[in-house]
């Protein structure tokens, strides 16, 4: 995994470059800066008005109890999306974008949802594994050194 991620980091600034030139021979220098700028003010209101949306659908879903797990997974991609904008360059502007469109964030989050497991960690009342009797709860070994009553002091 580390691999990809340096590989990225190198690959990232050569096709940005490559994909510079080409749409400055394609176009011209000044409509390819103003392609830039323009990519990165549209990106920076879309961001504004998604930003917004999302905080008042955190905001009712927290006010009505539920658990704003879609919503924070959406704030953490309009967060990546903000600083690929702030990156100079077209494709990390194209990606931002994309992660911008409430339909891209509902495709990535339905993806990664069926990989995560999520655990209710509060119906225990100790780190066990669930579904063992209580009696078999103990854990026993050379590293455990298991305290009576009589010698356990609380602070």
């Amino acid at each position: 995994m580390l691999r990809f991620i340096a590989l990225g980091f190198l690959a990232l600034p050569i096709i940005e470059i490559a994909l510079f030139i080409k749409v400055g021979q394609s176009i011209g220098l000044w409509p390819t800066l103003a392609l830039v700028i323009g990519a990165g003010i549209a990106g920076s209101l879309l961001l504004r008005l998604q930003g917004i949306q999302i905080l008042s659908q955190m905001r009712s879903n927290v006010s009505a109890g539920r658990l704003p797990a879609r919503d924070l997974a959406d704030a953490m991609m309009i967060g990546l999306a903000a600083v690929l904008l702030v990156l100079p360059g077209f494709l990390s502007d194209i990606v931002a974008l994309a992660l911008l469109l409430p339909p891209v964030r509902g495709l990535i989050y339905d993806s990664l949802a069926k990989r995560v497991t999520v655990v209710n960690a509060s119906s225990y009342t100790s780190y066990t594994r669930p579904g063992v009797p209580p009696e078999d709860r103990r854990v026993d070994g050379p590293a455990v050194i298991d305290l009576d009553d009589e010698h356990y002091r609380p602070k």
